[in-house]
């Protein structure tokens, strides 16, 4: 009898896991993401972001894949993921993911990167994406601001590694854009059943 309790907690506990990975971007997204865009005093952009979804900002490469989610460090020197991947091919364009002021295009340790502060204290970070703009340039929701490059992800996986600061803090970019394609698990062309 031990032995089935003890089983069937740790059935139940798994399948708790596994609800909250599935749900999880959807629980942050009403809650503390949606305070976080909101302190950052970011509005909706006419015509740009899915207006359905009320999310300020928009996907850098169109896609709404997650190959690797925000993993919160436990402080501000540990390890952790202070963004997400978003899979993309070399050379894809990569736009703004809102309006705003390019603080940053060039390289950060042998990667490149551009940076844009939305106002608020909010700043959005691509990388690795080849910059097609220069510190300075105002840029507009939706425009090119550069092209996915090898970096961040390797050449044979390549992705664009979305980051989001909030009064330069690193905070979870998930809450700022419309809803993931969640869960990926393979690739369509992987799958085999």
């Amino acid at each position: 009898m031990d032995v089935l309790v003890r089983t069937t907690v740790g059935v139940v506990a798994c399948v708790a896991v596994a609800a909250a990975a599935l749900v999880g971007p959807e629980v942050g997204r009403a809650g503390v993401g949606r305070a976080v865009v909101e302190r950052a005093g970011v509005g909706l952009v006419a015509g740009g972001a899915d207006s359905a979804d009320g999310a300020p900002w928009v996907w850098p490469t169109g896609s709404r894949v997650v190959v690797r989610p925000w993993e919160a460090p436990a402080d501000d020197y540990a390890a952790g993921h202070r963004g997400i991947d978003v899979p993309a091919s070399i050379g894809t364009p990569a736009v703004a993911v809102a309006d705003g002021t390019v603080s940053f295009a060039g390289a950060v340790a042998g990667r490149s990167v551009v940076s844009v502060e939305h106002g608020g204290g909010l700043v959005s970070t691509l990388d690795s994406v080849t910059p097609d703009v220069t510190t300075g340039d105002a840029v507009s929701q939706g425009e090119v601001v550069g092209r996915v490059a090898v970096g961040h992800c390797p050449a044979t996986d390549p992705c664009v590694h979305l980051g989001a600061r909030l009064d330069d803090r690193y905070v979870d970019p998930t809450p700022y854009l419309p809803a993931a394609a969640w869960p990926v698990l393979l690739p369509e062309s992987d799958w085999r059943g």
